[in-house]
């Protein structure tokens, strides 16, 4: 499917972390402008570093729970906002539940009155966690979930959840025109090797020769998308002609347990860490795959990135990242 498009102003919030910053080099690569805003609560700048020097690139510290004051000239020429703002780990969104909410629900409500001073079209990176621990293998975007609304981890689903219910009613009631995706499970260079998840967990721990954590007994499945094919995803998806509010599925149906891939990434880094258990987490899903067929129908995408060749790319950025100057000391995972 061909998406090129004439030059766009894309706004991009939680440009400066990992997702964000992987999206916003793909948009200057197609010759859009970008303006990337972030807090640098999970973002940083090292992210986005190289990108500065790119005329067409301007970086922003912003908090969403707030409105964003733009110059006139520089608001009316948004056409394109991708709202990404929001801590996406355990361990980052669990630190300050209520401003996780914040950032959710009040980062929606600001950027989508954004979108509709401007009448740009916006894009909600939602999630897999809207799903809770499913009772309907794979997940279809009509399932409708099961979420504890009172658990630890409620404060990202359920902040999701409502962000994507006023992008709906943004939708019906002022006309914005809206694309709700539903990310799974995303991983691959830039990632916070502190963050929890279990992919930069398991990395660093082998890197390390270290005991790898293994949650329960391993045997709770995830799918794992590449941040290559993730962010073509959601580009496709944002200018697909016809398009659709969604929501859309985007994550890689292949399925795996846990505990193969930690043997997986044993493999790869060829480490001699053995596997250690520990009691699984409140509320952690058993399952977790996504149905992806509205997003081949609609806009023609599915993932290429294997989990081997995906793993390996990470697993080099990793080994570059733990052997600099900045991770020198010991970098102390989480819990």
């Amino acid at each position: 499917m061909h998406i090129d498009s004439p030059q766009r102003h894309v706004l991009v919030t939680g440009g400066a972390g990992f997702l964000g910053s992987h999206l916003c080099e793909r948009l200057l690569s197609q010759g859009h402008r970008v303006l990337c805003v972030d807090n640098f609560f999970t973002g940083t700048r090292r992210n986005v570093e190289h990108l500065l020097g790119n005329a067409r690139f301007e970086l922003m510290r912003h908090d969403v729970t707030l409105p964003l004051s733009l110059p006139t000239s520089v608001e009316a020429g948004i056409d394109r906002i991708y709202n990404l703002a929001s801590p996406a780990s355990p361990v980052h969104y669990q630190h300050d539940p209520v401003q996780t909410t914040k950032t959710n629900v009040l980062g929606a409500i600001h950027m989508l009155e954004l979108a509709r001073r401007t009448d740009a079209r916006i894009l909600q990176a939602s999630t897999s966690e809207v799903y809770g621990d499913p009772q309907v293998h794979p997940q279809p975007e009509s399932y409708w979930g099961n979420v504890n609304p009172i658990g630890v981890r409620s404060c990202y689903d359920e902040g999701k959840r409502c962000a994507e219910t006023l992008f709906f009613d943004y939708h019906r009631q002022h006309g914005v025109d809206i694309r709700v995706a539903r990310i799974f499970n995303a991983y691959g260079p830039r990632m916070d090797p502190k963050d929890g998840r279990v992919v930069p967990n398991f990395i660093v721990q082998a890197l390390r020769g270290e005991p790898i954590t293994v949650y329960g007994q391993g045997q709770q499945t995830r799918s794992f998308c590449f941040v290559d094919d993730l962010v073509d995803g959601l580009a496709r998806f944002m200018e697909a002609e016809p398009g659709g509010p969604g929501p859309v599925n985007i994550g890689n149906p292949e399925e795996f347990t846990v505990r193969d891939l930690a043997r997986l990434v044993i493999e790869l880094t060829g480490s001699s860490s053995m596997l250690a258990f520990a009691p699984l987490p409140s509320d952690d899903p058993l399952q977790r795959r996504p149905d992806v067929g509205a997003a081949r129908q609609m806009f023609g995408w599915e993932p290429r990135v294997s989990l081997e060749e995906g793993l390996r790319k990470t697993i080099d950025w990793f080994e570059g990242l733990l052997s600099s100057d900045r991770l020198r000391a010991a970098v102390p995972l989480p819990r």
